[in-house]
């Protein structure tokens, strides 16, 4: 038997050995609700005088239509303020502001 021979029964009992063992599970799939009518609504701010780092966001979906706003303090101190809806029908649409 050549030495390739013997190197290729080698490597191939070691990947075969090398597999996996034990016993298989099985998962059950659990299907999705779907809702016709999604309905959320969310906020958070953040006020860090050590940093001075100032930020917030909001944002609701009613159906299909989603509105937000979010701001920010610039790094020359102004806010800057986003508002935006977001439908099917007109797309994602924001407003910038600074105050």
């Amino acid at each position: 038997m050549s030495p390739f021979t013997v190197l290729a029964i080698l490597v191939t009992v070691s990947a075969a050995l090398a597999a996996p063992q034990g016993p298989r599970t099985s998962v059950q799939v659990l299907p999705e609700e779907y809702d016709p009518n999604p309905q959320y609504s969310y906020q958070y701010a953040i006020q860090d005088p050590s940093t001075g780092d100032s930020k917030g966001f909001s944002e609701s979906r009613d159906g299909d239509v989603v509105r937000g706003r979010y701001s920010l303090v610039e790094p020359d101190g102004s806010t800057r303020v986003v508002d935006y809806t977001a439908d099917p029908v007109h797309g994602f649409n924001a407003v910038v502001s600074r105050q």
